[in-house]
Parts: structure tokens; C-alpha cells; sequence
């Protein structure tokens, strides 16, 4: 399937967006539509460790318990849509037919009763682990040992064919040297890492991903850079963490939404995934449904933009929860109660045509929390989306251009007084802004210039990206 570029925006202005609508929205599963009116909460969930050591054992901890607890408590709660989401574990996908089909099959065996019993609209995501590894090889023949990339498209296969409504990945091309960079806070490794290895690996994963979805009559949804961009913000951490510069990480997840964009590019419908903390700037080009987390998905991780990732989003999750009980239940249960009160809020604001007021509410509490928070306020990731398409044909140039648009907000805000910086954070937005400036402008100048300075990087193999 042919890649399709984005040279345009699908919004006429940032202020066209908000929570809960999108221009293309997505119909799927039973009776759930998202990005047509309302928000809709994604519980993600993990299976207690012990759960996988027999196929039968896992299919009853995430049927019979995590996936009956969630219907229990939406009907309970006396919410009208819900959307599960299940990232698979590892044996998952080394395994399929074993694992993961009896897993598929069950969870969508007990949504449809509940659905068909109560109306409730309901939907499944199935995340398919990326098990890949870069020494042993990334596409089919290279890996002798474990065969992982055969095992990955086996397992989006099977998934597809006995329950999955909603297809995703959190893809693990150019990791290896983008870990690299950020121990260096290397921003031109970065940019070869993410920005341009990166993105090679999703043109050759998602293609596939969307044939195997369009065979089954399901969608794919979309991906999320959380094993680098993701590992940069972690990194990067909050006030009392000093490991990496935080302008560094908002540079990273700008450069990183270029790669993340290429699902859609290949067909993808959406909606993409929640720990995509550049989907607002994705959605800002395609007009597609965007899944986000933040405040509310603590279970998992902290950031410093829990309120301002809500501004657009059509899907709000809680990241991912260990099953375990709590006072108030499970820890599902808990959990889709705070999401899907959240939901409820939104949803109620736009009944009451307040929407938009709610959206400002959101970026206006963390707009000047972080530098990254500031970039992805939805009127800067309007500008950081422009920069992308006005260079959409080339993968290398708009991902520079993302990262330099970025780079340049944070300084002129900086200047402007509004966004505080520390030395430390202007240090590296000046080296940032001078190290890209001095890249090429043509493609296959930057790559060769990289490709000979980072062919000691461990587990680098040009070979994996088709080079």
C-alpha cells in the first residue's frame, strides 16, 4: 500500500479543535463511535505476574476477571460507552494461537453479552507487543533466533480474526540509537534515530498493519513513540529531576510526531494511542480521532501536563494499571471510574456548549508547567503540524522541522518572560537550535553524515531499515 503524504492541514485554524470531535470520525466494534460528539474513556489494564504461565490461566485473568470487573462497573457507574484496551504481554505475541487467540476471543465473547444485555456501546483495542530486536533484526529473515518479526505480523493476525475491533503498536524502530542520543543529549542522533530510522520502520510495519485490519472488516488505529519520545520526557522528569534537560525532551516529542504520523499516512484511521503525548499535533494535520492520557492515568506514570493533554482528545485513558484490589474494587474498576468521570465532565461541557471554555481550562493549568506541556498546547501544536506538512514529502526535512519550529516557540516564549528556564534548559535550547541549523538540507547528505558517525552505536544495524 502506497504511503500517502500529508502537504496540508485538515483545520483551518487551531481554535477549530477540541475535545471530543474530530474531522474524520471512526465507527467500530459494537455500537462505539469516537471522535463524533464525545469523549470516550479507554481503560488499559496488565495482567498480575504469575497470570501467563498457562494459556488457560491467562484467559481467566483477563476475561473472567479484568474484563468482567470493567463491563460490572461501566454498567454500575451508568456510563453509556467504554473502550478497553489490551497491550499484549509477551507471550502474546511469541506464542498466538496459544496465548493470545483464547484471550481475543473470550474478551469480545463477554462484551457482546453485555452489550446485546444493557446497549452499552463497547469497543477493544489490541495492542500487539513489539518484540523485535535490533541486534538479531527487525524484518522477516533477519532474526535466526527468535523469528520476532514474523511473530509480530502473526500476531496482529490473529488478533484481527477473532475479536479486535481497534489494531495498535508501539513500534521500537530506531530506539537503539535514540537511546543513545539522549544519554548525550544528542539531538542530531535523535533526529537520525526517530525522525528519520524511525519513520523507515513504520512505512515498512504499517502498511501490513492496515491490509490485516481492512481483511477483517476492523480499523487500525495508530501508534505512539513511547519507547523513545516517551523515555525522553521520563527522563527529563519533573523539578526535582536534573538527568536530561526538559527543553530537550519537548524538541524530541515535536521531531518524534513526524514518525508517529506515518500509521495515518499508511491508512490508519485512528484512533491513535493514548501514550502519545504528540497526538494533538497528529490530530492538528489529519483531523483524526486521538486517544491521551495524563492526569488521570497516575497509576502508571506523572507528567507535568496532566490537565493540558485532555484539550483535544477523543479517547481519555489511564495509561495502564496492574489488576489488583483497592478499597473501592479492583483496580479497574477504580480506574475506569476516574477516567470515565472525566469523560462525563467533557462530554457534559459540550452538551452545554462550554467546550471550548473547558479546552482553554485544561491548557491554560499546564501551558507554562513544562516546556514540552507548552509545545503541545493546541495552538503551538498547530504550528509545529504546519512545519511538518509544509515539508510532508520528505521524512528527514519535517522532522528537522518540528524539531526547529519547536525550539523556536520555547525560546521566543522564554524571552517573552511567559515559559522559565533554568541555565541548564537555555543551555541546551541554544545548542539544540545551533545543531540543527547546521544539518543539511538535503536528505541524503544528513544520512550519510550518519550512518558513518554512528556505525559503532551497539545494535545498530543500517541493514534493519532497508539501507
Amino acid at each position: 500500500m502506497a504511503i500517502k503524504r500529508y502537504t496540508k492541514m485538515e483545520y483551518g485554524s487551531p481554535d477549530e479543535m477540541v475535545f471530543g470531535e474530530a474531522r474524520y470520525p471512526v465507527s467500530y466494534g459494537l455500537g462505539q463511535t469516537v471522535g463524533a460528539g464525545i469523549v470516550v474513556p479507554e481503560i488499559n489494564f496488565a495482567p498480575r505476574p504469575g497470570a501467563e504461565k498457562s494459556p488457560e490461566t491467562l484467559r481467566r485473568e483477563y476475561v473472567d476477571y479484568i474484563t468482567k470487573d470493567v463491563l460490572d462497573r461501566a454498567i454500575t457507574l451508568g456510563f453509556p460507552a467504554v473502550q478497553l484496551e489490551n497491550e499484549h504481554i509477551f507471550q502474546m505475541v511469541n506464542d498466538p494461537e496459544r496465548f493470545e487467540k483464547p484471550v481475543v476471543a473470550g474478551q469480545k465473547e463477554l462484551m457482546q453479552k453485555y452489550h446485546d444485555e444493557y446497549g452499552i456501546a463497547l469497543s477493544i483495542r489490541h495492542t500487539i507487543a513489539d518484540p523485535r530486536l535490533a541486534e538479531e533484526g527487525l524484518r522477516p529473515g533477519m532474526d535466526k533466533k527468535h523469528s520476532y518479526p514474523e511473530k509480530t505480523i502473526e500476531a496482529f493476525e490473529v488478533a484481527a480474526a477473532n475479536g479486535a475491533d481497534l489494531l495498535s503498536i508501539e513500534t521500537m524502530g530506531g530506539k537503539e540509537v535514540a537511546d543513545y542520543a539522549i544519554l548525550r543529549q544528542d539531538i542530531r542522533g535523535w533526529l537520525f534515530g526517530i525522525g528519520y530510522l524511525g519513520s523507515l520502520d513504520m512505512e515498512w510495519i504499517w502498511p501490513q498493519i492496515v491490509e490485516i485490519a481492512k481483511k477483517n472488516k476492523i480499523r487500525a488505529g495508530g501508534d505512539t513513540n513511547c519507547a523513545g519520545a516517551n523515555t525522553s520526557m521520563f527522563m527529563a522528569g519533573g523539578y526535582l529531576d536534573r538527568d536530561v534537560p526538559r527543553t530537550f525532551a519537548a524538541v524530541t516529542r515535536a521531531i518524534a510526531s513526524a514518525r508517529t504520523l506515518i500509521a495515518w499516512e499508511a491508512g490508519a484511521t485512528g484512533p491513535d494511542k493514548d501514550c502519545g503525548y504528540e497526538g494533538p499535533i497528529l490530530k492538528s494535520i489529519a483531523g483524526k480521532p486521538t486517544a491521551q492520557e495524563g492526569k488521570n492515568c497516575q497509576c502508571a506514570h506523572a507528567d507535568l501536563m496532566g490537565n493540558l493533554i485532555a484539550q483535544v482528545c477523543d479517547l481519555w485513558s489511564n495509561e495502564s494499571v496492574e489488576y489488583h484490589p483497592e478499597f473501592g474494587g479492583s483496580s479497574v474498576q477504580c480506574w475506569l471510574g476516574s477516567i470515565g468521570y472525566e469523560a462525563a465532565l467533557m462530554n457534559t461541557a459540550k452538551q452545554l456548549k462550554q467546550d471550548k471554555l473547558l479546552r482553554d481550562l485544561y491548557m491554560a493549568t499546564d501551558r507554562y508547567r513544562s516546556p514540552e506541556g507548552f509545545i503541545l498546547a493546541y495552538d503551538n501544536a498547530y504550528k509545529i503540524g504546519q512545519a511538518i506538512v509544509e515539508n510532508g514529502n520528505d521524512i528527514y526535512l519535517r522532522a528537522k522541522a518540528a524539531g526547529m519550529t519547536a525550539a523556536r516557540l520555547i525560546e521566543e516564549e522564554n524571552e517573552a518572560g511567559r515559559l522559565r528556564l533554568s541555565k541548564h534548559e537555555q543551555d541546551m535550547l541554544r545548542k539544540i537550535i545551533t545543531d540543527l541549523s547546521a544539518l543539511p538540507d538535503e536528505q541524503s547528505k544528513f544520512v550519510d553524515q550518519c550512518l558513518k558517525d554512528y556505525k559503532d552505536i551497539p545494535m545498530f544495524n543500517p541493514k534493519n531499515y532497508g539501507l
